[in-house]
């Protein structure tokens, strides 16, 4: 080990598992148009954090996932994993790190066991089959171990895949898009084993279930930078400049669409089937729609509290 690795030794008294300063990366086309796929990416992710990374097609996501795993160098700046540099140190970064895009990880000619056996000798695993076995029955996967990958559901490939890489025990896990196309049992027991990882996550991933179930934070991507890093409370809390409610009445709801319509401090007034939907700026304003409200035969009056989704749709 030279005295560059060495001095990273003592990368388990970092604050920050993954620092990225100024990373960017070009890509040259057939036509030499460039494609800026990151600009000057800037972010930190604290150790045992789980982030998301989520943008429109095209954001950079998966650029920015290949770069901070070795897969790609970037065109300018660089980053830290555990302290490695990804540029100078990528073995070591490579030693340090997991990386899951899905079952096509795994090969299916053979044996869900004779994947986990190969992976353990290739990273120099020595107690490879306790740690096959602890895996196994931890993913619901021991009487399946001696039957062909091609036979296996893709929930059960996917969790073979992630089994996978938690042999190495990675200090630092990478996924993108990895549970596209699973069932709903198979998205809630990956979702439980991820949150007691216990290590630090990158997740890449369209489906806003899953990231407002793990991620302690999100960053947004839009055409190769990051426009915001923030808590899931505080991007809810930027949602909420107005508050929505829905009305559900049947009757006279012709007459109480209208009443509305003259208020000023009702706003986006959407008349749906069975129910009225608008929104206020704050609670304030409840005396006066409540004493509108006592004339007309409301079934229900629900706040409708912001998702992940509204998010992603207001920054792509």
């Amino acid at each position: 080990m030279n005295d560059e690795e060495d001095r990273s030794t003592l990368n388990q008294d970092l604050e920050y598992d993954i620092e990225i300063f100024n990373l960017s990366k070009d890509y040259r086309l057939k036509n030499n148009k460039i494609v800026h796929a990151l600009r000057d990416v800037n972010l930190k992710v604290k150790k045992g954090e789980i982030l998301g990374l989520l943008g429109p097609n095209g954001a950079g996501k998966t650029t920015l996932v290949s770069i901070l795993s070795t897969l790609a160098r970037p065109t300018s700046g660089t980053a830290k994993i555990l302290g490695y540099d990804i540029i100078k140190q990528i073995h070591s970064v490579k030693m340090s790190i997991g990386l899951m895009f899905g079952p096509e990880m795994i090969y299916h000619r053979l044996t869900g066991y004779r994947n986990l056996k190969y992976y353990s000798r290739l990273y120099g695993i020595s107690n490879y089959k306790e740690r096959i076995k602890e895996l196994a029955e931890k993913f619901n996967l021991a009487d399946w171990m001696d039957q062909y990958v091609d036979k296996y559901s893709r929930g059960m490939q996917l969790k073979l895949a992630l089994a996978r890489i938690l042999l190495i025990k990675p200090k630092v896990l990478f996924m993108d898009e990895p549970l596209l196309g699973l069932d709903p049992k198979s998205v809630l027991d990956l979702i439980e084993i991820l949150k007691n990882f216990n290590q630090t996550i990158v997740l890449t991933s369209h489906q806003m279930n899953i990231v407002e179930k793990l991620c302690d934070r999100i960053a947004f991507l839009k055409e190769g930078e990051i426009i915001k890093v923030d808590t899931q409370t505080n991007y809810k809390d930027y949602l909420l400049k107005e508050i929505t409610y829905k009305i559900e009445i049947i009757n006279k709801k012709s007459e109480l669409f209208k009443e509305f319509q003259d208020l000023s401090f009702i706003h986006n007034i959407i008349n749906e089937k069975d129910y009225i939907t608008f929104n206020i700026k704050d609670r304030a304003s409840f005396p006066s729609i409540f004493n509108i409200l006592k004339d007309y035969p409301v079934r229900g009056f629900n706040e409708i509290q912001p998702n992940l989704e509204e998010l992603f749709l207001k920054f792509a």
